[in-house]
């Protein structure tokens, strides 16, 4: 096959493109500049998309024997990933840029394009894996646990899954490195990129402050007692522990957690650990990774990118996913996506709009 292979600068996607050269496909490498401004978006491991990255990438592309290019789509990710990310904070709500990254740029925007240059697939350096079945190709979790990246994968549909590959998803990370090692890949000790990519130095408060703003607030308990004050929502999100800067205890000398944000009126409503648990939620914007689910499911749901797997029951009710817990779980915030397994086969994803708690509905 005619393949393309984005290479962000990194170990894994490097791997990922010579692991398809060798099955003999006919592998092109690109990178994607996606930074306005390539000299910002990288300090040691965090970030990503600098004049670095785009030069370990063309290095590794020329040890793997593949023509390089590389294209700007700052613009596209700006517009679909940065912009988006500011406005879900700006309404209270925790978003998951990765995900979109992947939905909107990675295998929407230059899928679109390697198709439109008659190439047949894409490969990515993500880990996961992809299955042939009779009924379609299943996206499953990767067999390393601690870098399965198929809760951010959980957003593709099956029309993108028959051009996708994901060549690392067999495979640990340690042994990822070593074959770089053996390979010649200069990039085989390279630190991994962690965090928000456009968020360099790792502040988010500080980043979303310098585009909305301060909007001072209060910091109030469920009845409405204020407890403190804050300079903004948008620096808090749901299950927030860390902080808060209350000068006044809690009755019971606990911790207390985010449990509510609320933009319009500019205040954070913070709880107990029991507040803090969720019954169920609904969920919009649903993406199928297969066939639309008819039936009630009884199955698997992870809520965050690290996020542990709970026992679920789901329905789809019109362009809503409604999903009960079997147990309560905590820290469910608005804006993440609710992605669901049948095992380690991912079935779908959507994005949490609401959350029912066993004390109040958010």
């Amino acid at each position: 096959m005619r393949v393309l292979a984005a290479m962000s600068g990194g170990v894994d996607s490097a791997v990922a493109a010579a692991r398809m050269a060798e099955a003999g496909h006919d592998v092109v490498g690109v990178h994607l500049a996606l930074s306005r401004n390539p000299q910002s978006y990288r300090t040691g491991a965090r970030g990503c998309c600098t004049v670095e990255d785009s030069r370990d990438a063309r290095r590794a592309a020329d040890v793997i024997g593949i023509p390089f290019y590389i294209w700007d789509l700052a613009e596209r990710f700006h517009a679909d990933v940065v912009e988006p990310f500011v406005a879900e904070y700006a309404a209270g709500r925790t978003p998951n840029p990765c995900l979109r990254c992947n939905e909107k740029v990675k295998f929407s925007a230059v899928l679109e394009r390697a198709l439109a240059l008659d190439f047949d697939a894409v490969v990515t350096g993500h880990y996961a894996q992809i299955i042939e079945t009779p009924e379609g190709r299943e996206l499953h979790r990767a067999v390393d646990p601690a870098k399965d990246q198929s809760y951010v994968l959980g957003v593709l549909t099956q029309e993108q899954l028959k051009h996708a590959f994901f060549p690392l998803g067999d495979t640990p990370k340690t042994e990822i490195r070593a074959e770089a090692e053996r390979r010649g890949l200069s990039v085989a000790a390279k630190p991994d990129s962690h965090d928000i990519c456009f968020i360099a130095d790792g502040n988010t408060e500080g980043f979303l402050s310098k585009h909305l703003g301060e909007s001072p607030g209060d910091i109030v308990d469920a009845e409405g007692n204020k407890l403190g004050e804050h300079k903004g929502t948008h620096g808090f999100t749901v299950g927030q522990r860390k902080g808060l800067k209350i000068g006044t205890p809690a009755a019971d000398g606990k911790p207390r957690f985010v449990l509510d944000i609320s933009p319009v009126d500019r205040t954070v409503t913070v709880g107990s650990r029991a507040e803090l648990a969720v019954e169920s939620l609904t969920a919009s914007k649903p993406r199928w990774c297969g066939p639309v689910p008819t039936e009630t499911l009884h199955v698997k749901a992870q809520l965050r990118a690290h996020g542990e797997e709970i026992a679920v029951t789901a329905r789809l009710e019109g362009d809503q996913v409604l999903v009960s817990f079997d147990e309560p779980a905590d820290a469910v915030a608005p804006g993440q996506a609710v992605v669901l397994y049948d095992g380690t086969r991912v079935i779908g994803s959507a994005t949490i709009d609401t959350v029912e708690r066993a004390t109040q509905k958010v």
